[in-house]
């Protein structure tokens, strides 16, 4: 043995034995309040909501107080991911000229609907979705980015939807 291992098994033999008591254990064994250092901290976790930040979109429009948007949280709109899906294929198919454009009026902000009724036929086919990526830089707001396949090229389409009046709404819809 070396002489420091000589040392701690001497010291350990000589000091007295400590004994740690939590008031977790026994409230018998504690008669007076005392701080209870050994047990561990309760955690109290409070559920957040998100908070709202958006501001709706109205593309300069003037509008009345009692006709503006009522901004909407994500967690009161429908499914992200299947909605966009949805809303892309239609958007798709009005760009071939398969569908009709009114079909997505509330769905699209008075200035994306008119910009979709002018690209209305525009593509000679109908695309296939390879891909969608979606974030949420804040609650009620969400970017997207589709690519779609035409043949043998691929295309780009960004498109911003807004939580407002309760359902998702398209304010920014190119296809790049």
């Amino acid at each position: 043995m070396t002489t420091y291992e000589n040392l701690t098994a001497t010291y350990r033999s000589q000091a007295p034995m400590m004994q740690l008591i939590s008031s977790t254990e026994d409230p018998a064994l504690w008669s007076h309040p005392v701080l209870d250092l050994f047990a561990p901290p309760v955690i109290e976790r409070v559920e957040q909501k998100a908070k709202l930040y958006l501001i709706p979109s109205t593309f300069g429009e003037e509008l009345e107080l009692d006709e503006m948007p009522i901004p909407t949280s994500a967690s009161d709109l429908p499914e992200l991911h299947a909605w966009t899906m949805k809303f892309i294929v239609s958007v798709i198919e009005v760009w071939a000229g398969r569908r009709q454009p009114a079909q997505l009026i509330r769905w699209c902000h008075r200035v994306i609907y008119m910009e979709l009724l002018k690209k209305s036929g525009s593509q000679k086919e109908i695309g296939k979705i390879k891909s969608i990526h979606q974030t949420e830089p804040l609650d009620g707001i969400c970017e997207s980015t589709v690519i779609i396949r035409y043949n043998d090229r691929f295309r780009a389409v960004v498109i911003r939807f807004e939580g407002v009046d309760g359902r998702w709404l398209c304010t920014a819809l190119q296809m790049l």
